[in-house]
């Protein structure tokens, strides 16, 4: 009995070094190594100060700037409480959610008759998501163009210019980062830095 509790606890101990030491500090290693951007959390710097990451959506509320997609994450886009709303289709407060956000669309996008997009009145899974569709984007462009004082085709050629396609040319969809495009839109149409 002993020899077995003496081989069981080695056991736990070489498994705690391994598990818990070795291979995270490997992979850790080699992630700084191979990608130390996305390891560090690809965080955006604008004159020496953090203001985002790449990976994580923001609330730009102000019309001369792409609004985000809805988020479901606490208050909006809290890293802490990440998460879809978990409503089925059924849902009268998810239907309700939707209606106000198509409501609150159409009137910061009052130019626009058409459909809307998916993306700008629903949340993603994580409630994190940093990107928008093309097309929401096209919608948008005429509100930020007139914001800004500018040709609406010069602000469709810099959201044409920070469309990702499909990752491996098949999988997901084409898509903007939406601190991406406005911080592009800062330093092309004027000199502030991104505020919401």
């Amino acid at each position: 009995m002993r020899q077995e509790l003496k081989r069981g606890f080695l056991m736990m101990v070489v498994m705690t070094v391994l598990t818990g030491l070795v291979y995270p500090g490997i992979v850790t290693a080699l992630s700084q190594a191979l990608f130390p951007d996305q390891a560090n959390g690809s965080l955006v710097t604008v004159d020496g100060r953090v203001i985002g990451s790449r990976l994580v959506g923001q609330n730009f509320a102000k019309p001369q700037y792409f609004h985000p997609r809805p988020s479901a994450a606490g208050s909006g886009y809290d890293p802490m409480a990440s998460g879809g709303s978990n409503l089925g289709p059924t849902s009268a407060k998810l239907i309700d959610r939707v209606k106000t956000s198509v409501e609150q669309y159409r009137r910061e996008n009052p130019g626009w008759a058409g459909p809307i997009p998916a993306d700008a009145v629903t949340t993603s899974a994580s409630g994190l998501d940093p990107h928008i569709s093309p097309a929401n984007a096209d919608i948008q462009a005429a509100r930020v163009a007139q914001a800004r004082g500018v040709p609406i085709d010069r602000v469709r050629a810099l959201v044409a210019e920070y469309t990702n396609g499909r990752t491996l040319g098949i999988l997901g969809d084409p898509r903007v980062n939406v601190l991406d495009l406005n911080l592009a839109l800062d330093r092309r149409f004027s000199r502030s830095p991104a505020s919401r």
